[in-house]
């Protein structure tokens, strides 16, 4: 393996979905993936360290529906992180992506995510140390500042740095992220978004492939947004109301539009094979609650799983229970 990373073309990236630590773990891409075949799809983060010093290559483990894929890794080691990116290349991730934006207390301790964007030469060694390790895409996401890092020259500075390690494609959270004084959950919601602040880095740079994420939740945004920059990344919005994943594909890619059932009937062999390998039916219905969101009857399908899904016995004529209940609700 080694050299230069192959470089994305813009439209593969026109529609994404965000890493999210304990929701986008592999039953929920699988799930999102039904409703999106173009989507590029997002592992939760993953720390270097996990990969390499802790072997926890389960971590890795993804069902080959779910291409493409990407894999975010957490870290600040170099070399650490090309050996990660080389056993994500190897389980077959179509992308690794170094998180350079998560703001939790946690990642700050380990001296990675938001903080690294006060370490530009840093981050390029890593996006250098990974790209000379692996053959697929590395990229980069992060936010548009940190703490008082609150010029625009900070965020130029950033990505001139991310160009000169050879980064191709850069995902933008377009807030900035408070490393003191607010939660992580606070940091996706206060500090306010500044998507005008992204529109101008994707014109500065125009040889970068920029991707903007934040706030992002209808079709009509999407579109708005991508006559500025080169891909939406959602995140909240795809899991809380996932079908809207199908509706963006329909717009996006002039795909038919699915009945909700037929997205659930379509889960089926995927669900009863999880099952036989012993996975509880619970870890893979928490995705679904949001299907019918906005629709007559959501609220008992929701219940339904969310009372049922636990027990034992919970199997899939529980999911063919709820919706047969939705319909009868609504």
């Amino acid at each position: 393996m080694g050299g230069m990373s192959a470089s994305l073309a813009p439209a593969d990236l026109r529609l994404c979905v965000a890493p999210m630590m304990d929701w986008t773990d592999r039953h929920c891409r699988y799930f999102h993936r039904i409703l999106s075949p173009h989507a590029r799809l997002y592992t939760e983060m993953v720390t270097s360290a996990a990969l390499v010093r802790g072997g926890q290559l389960r971590l890795l483990e993804h069902s080959q529906q779910e291409h493409p894929v990407a894999l975010q890794l957490g870290g600040s080691e170099p070399e650490e992180l090309a050996q990660a990116a080389r056993l994500g290349a190897r389980a077959g991730y179509d992308e690794i992506n170094l998180n350079v934006g998560c703001p939790s207390d946690r990642v700050q301790s380990g001296r990675f995510g938001a903080c690294l964007m006060r370490e530009p030469g840093l981050v390029g060694e890593c996006v250098r140390a990974m790209r000379e390790a692996v053959d697929v895409p590395v990229t980069v996401k992060c936010r548009i500042g940190v703490d008082d890092q609150d010029d625009y020259a900070d965020l130029q500075h950033f990505t001139g740095a991310m160009l000169e390690a050879g980064l191709g494609v850069l995902v933008v959270h377009a807030r900035k992220a408070w490393l003191k004084g607010l939660s992580p959950k606070e940091n996706r919601e206060v500090p306010p978004l500044d998507y005008a602040r992204v529109y101008r880095l994707k014109r500065e740079f125009p040889q970068l492939v920029v991707v903007i994420n934040g706030g992002i939740t209808t079709v009509e945004a999407v579109r708005a947004h991508l006559a500025h920059v080169d891909g939406v990344m959602l995140g909240r919005a795809a899991y809380h109301d996932p079908y809207l994943l199908a509706r963006l594909e329909a717009a996006l890619y002039g795909a038919p539009l699915p009945a909700r059932e037929e997205v659930l009937g379509h889960l089926r062999p995927y669900v009863e094979a999880e099952l036989r390998r012993g996975t509880a039916l619970k870890h893979i219905s928490r995705h679904l609650l949001g299907l019918y969101q906005g629709e007559p009857g959501a609220r008992a399908f929701r219940r339904a799983l969310s009372e049922g899904a636990h027990l034992p016995d919970a199997g899939w004529s529980l999911l063919e229970r709820a919706a047969g209940g939705r319909r009868e609700a609504a």
